[in-house]
């Protein structure tokens, strides 16, 4: 059974595509970079035909960057359905309920294509902190996070489990549910966040709280457009409302294994990850969400 990961070399999808591979599993990485096995492009449509011929199972990452998903995703999702493709695993947000507007679309539109389908709603990414992210680059920078979430508590997820959910839902025998909210263990805030991070780096970590207003304008000055930027600022209020100070037992319920607190997901990085620098400004634009769809680079 063949399975196509979409964004393979991003976030969750190098991690899938790794499990895939170390279990048995074929697995076809799509993706522009030379080390895809085979090229897929959102902005091509030619190349959605070739990349799910023979393909059993699809870990489906949307365009990232795109105000309305639905009409670039719904002509991949006729090739799949044309393909004979059985089950499709979406990578959402927890931010993002299915059928809201917008990204919440594509989790009522992918059952008229695929019998199978599911959509997985993890909440912040823990490597947000480590990566790529503004916030690695804060970290690194100037030993500190700067956000508009207050009090609020987010129970981040190391991407490793979220991989791990996915390749279960791809694989197993029995359908899988509809919708899956993942979470880790139990919510943190942002002070704590950065306290642990004080822990793993050496260096006092600051949480900087700032309203929403100047969280957007501190984004619009690295780089993130205006109407994204607000977004993203939106969240992080939402954060502090409470919207994501909840845990599930779904990444247990699903692979047998308990998610790995923030703390253990930070041991098990490089003793480098956060090392101290100061170059100029982060320039891209951080991942969009808490994960790569809503936000969420792959």
């Amino acid at each position: 059974m063949t399975v196509l990961v979409t964004g393979a070399s991003g976030t969750t999808g190098s991690r899938l595509a790794r499990q895939l591979h170390d279990r048995g599993t074929p697995v076809r990485r799509a993706g522009r970079s030379a080390r895809a096995d085979v090229r897929f492009d959102w902005t091509d449509p030619a190349t959605f035909g070739p990349a799910v011929r023979g393909v059993r199972a699809v870990y489906l990452v949307a365009p990232i960057g795109v105000a309305d998903p639905v009409p670039v995703v719904e002509p991949f999702l006729a090739a799949a359905r044309h393909a004979g493709v059985a089950r499709v695993a979406l990578l959402g947000s927890s931010a993002v309920p299915v059928g809201s507007p917008g990204w919440g679309a594509l989790g009522t539109l992918l059952p008229r294509y695929v019998p199978q389908a599911t959509v997985l709603r993890p909440t912040w990414f823990a490597s947000n902190f480590t990566g790529d992210h503004l916030h690695a680059e804060s970290v690194r920078r100037d030993d500190e996070i700067v956000s508009a979430t207050g009090d609020g508590r987010v129970p981040f997820i190391d991407p490793e489990d979220i991989a791990s959910v996915a390749r279960h839902v791809l694989t197993s025998p029995a359908p899988p549910a509809p919708d899956l909210v993942l979470t880790g263990p139990r919510p943190l805030g942002f002070d704590d966040v950065a306290a642990t991070l004080t822990g793993f780096t050496g260096r006092t970590v600051r949480h900087r709280r700032v309203g929403a207003r100047e969280l957007s304008a501190h984004l619009r000055q690295h780089g993130i457009p205006a109407a994204f930027a607000d977004l993203l600022a939106g969240l992080d209020t939402a954060i502090a409302a409470g919207a994501e100070d909840r845990t599930t037992t779904t990444v247990e319920q699903i692979t047998g294994t308990a998610p790995r607190p923030f703390d253990r997901f930070l041991t098990a990085q490089p003793a480098d990850a956060l090392r101290r620098h100061t170059g100029p400004p982060h320039g891209g634009p951080p991942r969009p969400s808490p994960n790569e769809s809503a936000r969420q680079g792959s």
